[in-house]
Formats: C-alpha cells, sequence, structure tokens
C-alpha cells in the first residue's frame, strides 16, 4: 500500500470513529485539518478515547510522550502519525 493510500485509509477509519464516538454537528464539513479540540468536538477525555481507538485499531502503542496535538488534534495529524508508527514498526 501507498503511503497515500494508507493516509487515505487511516483517514477514513478515524472520520468513521469520529463521528461514530463523537457529537460532530455536520461531519461533512469537518476538514481533515481542522483541530478536534478547537472545534470542541473531543476534550481531555476525548484525547483518551482516540488513544485507546488507535492502539487497539492499528496495534500501536502511543507513548505518553506522544500525546502531542500535532499528532491526536485533527484526522490528517491522527493519519500521519499512525502511519509513521505503521512504517517505523514494520522496519524493525
Amino acid at each position: 500500500m501507498t503511503l497515500a493510500l494508507a493516509h487515505d485509509s487511516y483517514n477514513e477509519q478515524i472520520r468513521a470513529f469520529l463521528t461514530s464516538n463523537f457529537y460532530i454537528s455536520d461531519p461533512s464539513a469537518l476538514n481533515d485539518e481542522d483541530s478536534l479540540l478547537d472545534q470542541g468536538i473531543i476534550d481531555s477525555t476525548g484525547v483518551l478515547e482516540v488513544v485507546g481507538f488507535i492502539e487497539t485499531t492499528f496495534g500501536i502503542a502511543v507513548e505518553d510522550s506522544e500525546i502531542l496535538p500535532e499528532n491526536l488534534d485533527s484526522i490528517r495529524g491522527m493519519a500521519h502519525y499512525i502511519a509513521s508508527k505503521v512504517e517505523l514498526a514494520a522496519a524493525t
């Protein structure tokens, strides 16, 4: 799977998780780069739910030091983070 296809797949899975587990008034208006915290979609507890989703769905461990806005605050950020973790795991 190419990196672009992987990102698209991750984006779809993340979007499906968010729309089924959090209140999003207009899912079609949510852009991949929108801040989930600024939009009020997730809060600190929601971040923990997202971490659990990532760990369970993609089989990767999210370290405490990786719980950062650039990794978890947008669909695009999560997809990039997941892709980098999956690639790193595959390389070892």
